[in-house]
């Protein structure tokens, strides 16, 4: 959206950026840890885009606060940048445990701590979640599953293991069978190498509580089909859990909503 907002103002169009969150900057600033990327490069940017004639306008939330009608009523053209948010659904038995949560909450809670902000979020709510003494799984092998592994360790977890049901890839690629598609190799994200335990070639089968409070996440081993093996099950145990396996579409409440019959989305075909 940012990027967008520049361009189109570089162009020499009057821009308006609306956010919901008190500051720009969507998961760049509130999904992607500091530790990655510090939140003033994008305040930079920010007073950068500002000079260039961009307007911006906080804590209006499109779709609920200010109808999209509004908007086009008032402007020649509405960009919609809202990306995909809306967790992909895990459908694993007793997700609904206190201790199971989807990643985006806790990440984006732990940056608006350290941001000094109120770590309640628009599209986000949540009960306050620290990892500090606990043991913690993570569910999901991508980037989105190591920043929560790096903050959980920031936070003080005493164990963090991250589950991965694709198997261990190897340490070099095999370049003639995966070109020009992305090198399967194995990788391992600065949050990795700060001790978490990886189990690859794993399917998350259940997970396990007591009095409504999660205590472990079953666990067993998967063929090169990804179907369980019979056998191999074992228990992990955890205070927390995070499901990190992607993102099925775009929020549900919003302007994707208020559009719904209204607004046709176009994509390439051959991706």
């Amino acid at each position: 959206g940012m990027a967008a907002a520049q361009q189109l103002g570089r162009a020499g169009h009057d821009v308006h950026v609306y956010e919901r969150e008190s500051r720009p900057g969507g998961l760049m600033r509130y999904g992607i840890p500091d530790f990655k990327i510090e939140k003033h490069y994008i305040d930079r940017r920010i007073e950068q885009m500002q000079g260039e004639g961009v307007s911006f306008h906080c804590g209006i939330n499109v779709g609920v606060d200010k109808p999209v009608a509004e908007l086009l009523a008032e402007y020649d053209a509405v960009l919609y940048c809202g990306g995909s948010e809306t967790p992909r659904p895990a459908n694993i038995p007793g997700d609904d445990l206190d201790g199971v949560h989807d990643a985006m909450p806790y990440l984006v809670q732990q940056n608006k701590r350290v941001g000094g902000e109120p770590i309640q979020s628009v599209a986000w709510p949540s009960r306050p979640i620290v990892a500090g003494g606990q043991h913690v799984v993570v569910v999901g092998g991508g980037d989105t599953a190591s920043d929560c592994v790096g903050t959980a360790f920031r936070q003080g977890a005493v164990r963090v293991t991250q589950l991965d049901i694709r198997p261990q890839p190897p340490e070099k690629e095999d370049k003639l069978s995966v070109w020009p598609y992305w090198a399967t190799k194995m990788r391992t994200s600065s949050s990795q190498a700060e001790g978490a335990e990886r189990e690859f070639q794993v399917a998350t089968l259940e997970f396990i509580g007591e009095d409504g409070a999660l205590t472990g996440v079953k666990c067993c081993e998967v063929d090169e089909k990804r179907k369980p093996i019979a056998g191999t099950e074992f228990v992990i145990r955890a205070d927390l859990a995070f499901i990190a396996i992607g993102f099925a579409g775009p929020a549900t409440v919003g302007p994707v909503s208020e559009l719904d019959g209204q607004m046709k989305i176009a994509t390439d075909s051959r991706r």
